[in-house]
């Protein structure tokens, strides 16, 4: 395991230098927000594409600033370097972040997915986890697909050591598998989404309880400075999520226009989530807990952090409960 340990490693190599993006003006507030947006949330796209969190924040001169995060790796590279204060994760990869360290909080939740599955080719011979044995898998450290394959594998009685994964950006992944360059793909959505409508490709391993949430992460330096403009961000998180959910087919346009996809994968890739649910509740620890336990059984979280107590530090569902309260 130590090649994984490595690149994890590598992921959260700029953890010690984690701060907030947003710059002090002196009176109290930032002069500037940085967020990420993400092909995978498309709740962020809309955000971005409607501009509710400039409105919120004309009068007051603060800037919005907007990072484009390609997978939650970089998401928590981005909030780890001060290049954000917001990031896109899923929460799974969001506790490896915090088991390492980070000074994160995970404080909304973008949507409940099913955006990762185990890919192949039409044409393959592989059909389940078991034939994955000696094959060469594509997969992103430090995110949720991989979260997903090394659960999938331990439910198998496999583990990661009876496959090579082969660390690629999960769009580079799509692609090796539809170049043959690997056997398999730890699969993410909307890019899932392509190969599987326009490659006909194979999702022979899916399973909802694999799959964990994706949650908006802050700088816990910007929460405590700004706490108020954490409400700030969230209420804009709210409109842009009642208009997606008032206005399906629009947010789907968004995310074909913004990926550069068909509309057809952008709706099956939207069909895959659920809106309803925004705060990071005891079903998101539980979630949480049980990736935690496969990470740490396969060397990927140290064998000495207490999961339980850095789920519950992660997580802090105050600013969603105040807005579901409201």
């Amino acid at each position: 395991m130590k090649r994984f340990g490595l690149g994890i490693g590598f992921i959260l190599l700029l953890i010690t230098l984690a701060g907030c993006s947003g710059e002090a003006s002196g009176d109290g507030k930032p002069d500037k927000i940085t967020m990420d947006y993400a092909y995978y949330s498309p709740t962020s796209l809309v955000l971005k594409e409607k501009g509710y969190l400039e409105d919120a924040l004309a009068d007051e001169g603060i800037e919005v600033e907007w990072v484009l995060s390609q997978g939650s790796n970089k998401a928590l590279e981005f909030l780890n370097s001060n290049s954000v204060d917001f990031g896109s994760t899923a929460g799974a990869a969001a506790l490896m972040a915090k088991a390492q360290g980070a000074p994160i909080s995970s404080v909304y939740l973008y949507s409940k997915p099913e955006w990762t599955a185990l890919v192949t080719t039409e044409d393959s011979e592989i059909s389940s986890v078991e034939d994955l044995k000696g094959a060469k898998v594509a997969a992103t450290l430090g995110t949720d697909p991989y979260i997903f394959l090394l659960q999938a594998l331990q439910e198998a009685g496999l583990s990661a050591s009876d496959v090579e994964i082969v660390n690629l950006q999960h769009s580079d992944g799509a692609q090796a598998l539809l170049n043959d360059q690997v056997d398999a793909w730890a699969g993410l959505d909307p890019h899932m989404a392509r190969v599987e409508l326009d490659s006909n490709g194979k999702l022979f391993y899916r399973n909802t309880e694999f799959n964990t949430y994706g949650t908006l992460n802050v700088a816990d330096e910007f929460k405590e400075a700004y706490p108020d403009y954490v409400d700030v961000v969230l209420a804009a998180y709210e409109q842009a999520r009642t208009w997606t959910l008032e206005n399906p087919e629009e947010a789907a346009s968004i995310l074909a226009e913004s990926a550069d996809l068909s509309v057809e994968v952008a709706n099956k890739s939207m069909e895959r989530n659920d809106f309803s649910n925004i705060v990071p509740n005891d079903d998101v620890r539980q979630a949480l807990l049980a990736a935690g336990d496969v990470l740490q059984a396969q060397e990927v979280i140290p064998a000495d952090v207490n999961v339980g107590e850095t789920v519950d530090e992660l997580l802090d569902p105050s600013f969603t409960e105040d807005i579901v309260g409201q």
